[in-house]
């Protein structure tokens, strides 16, 4: 079954042109055309344009988008991680939703806010005691400081860098890349600069180890990067950086 352009750009909300350019830079071709030169698109088609725009929602690129096509060509396989991906957003907006409503709820009503019912799902601080144990107090609020430094516009843009990163990393894996390839390496070096961001004074290289070995030793945050085997990819790409 083809899909004309005209309902590609009415169930997607992109304009013909861009689609156009997506076909002039090999990124999207048409299947083909109607009489008349209308582009059709089949279901491998449609099927690849809903991966460009999960790609693009953390902010990629275009090349990298591309590049992330063609080193992940099993549809199924990258769209059932975007899946796990979605569902952990959803379950954070689902918390934000539910508090959001007992908010109105309890203003309407005229009850009492409670913050741990009100900020369920906002609060980056959640781990504030468990951080504090692994680091002490000073480094949980020099963290807490910056964060509120950076002002809502830096805190998306940090937000969307680490979802680039895990984007990235589960490319490379899904491509069976070795953690020793250019690519990983790349990958290492643009994570432990997101991480430094946040550090006073940057990350040394056995505090950064230590971290993404917490990374491999916790599931929480393997399943933040993707899962077990993709927090053990990290992890063995940072280690041939560090050449430990």
């Amino acid at each position: 079954m083809n899909t004309s352009i005209q309902e590609v750009v009415r169930a997607t909300g992109l304009t013909s042109r861009a689609l156009r350019h997506y076909d002039a830079i090999g990124l999207l071709p048409a299947t083909s055309t109607a009489p008349g030169g209308v582009r059709l698109y089949n279901d491998a088609a449609l099927a690849r344009l809903q991966r460009i725009l999960l790609l693009r929602d953390p902010g990629l690129g275009l090349a990298e988008i591309r590049r992330a096509l063609e080193n992940e060509t099993d549809d199924v396989e990258a769209l059932s991680h975007h899946v796990a991906l979605l569902r952990d957003e959803r379950e954070r907006l689902d918390r934000r939703i539910r508090s959001v409503k007992l908010t109105i709820t309890q203003l309407t009503e005229g009850e009492a806010l409670m913050p741990q019912t009100s900020f369920d799902g906002f609060n980056h601080t959640e781990y504030r005691e468990e951080v504090e144990q692994r680091w002490g107090a000073d480094a949980y609020q020099a963290g807490a400081d910056w964060w509120r430094r950076l002002g809502a516009a830096g805190q998306q843009a940090h937000r969307d860098e680490d979802a680039a990163i895990v984007t990235t990393l589960a490319e490379l894996v899904s491509a069976s890349a070795h953690p020793t390839s250019p690519e990983a390496q790349a990958l290492v070096t643009r994570h432990r600069r997101w991480i430094a961001a946040s550090w006073s004074g940057g990350a040394p290289d056995d505090a950064y180890l230590g971290l993404v070995e917490m990374y491999v030793a916790d599931a929480r945050f393997a399943a933040h990067y993707g899962g077990q085997a993709h927090a053990e990819f990290l992890l063995a790409a940072v280690r041939e950086s560090l050449g430990r």
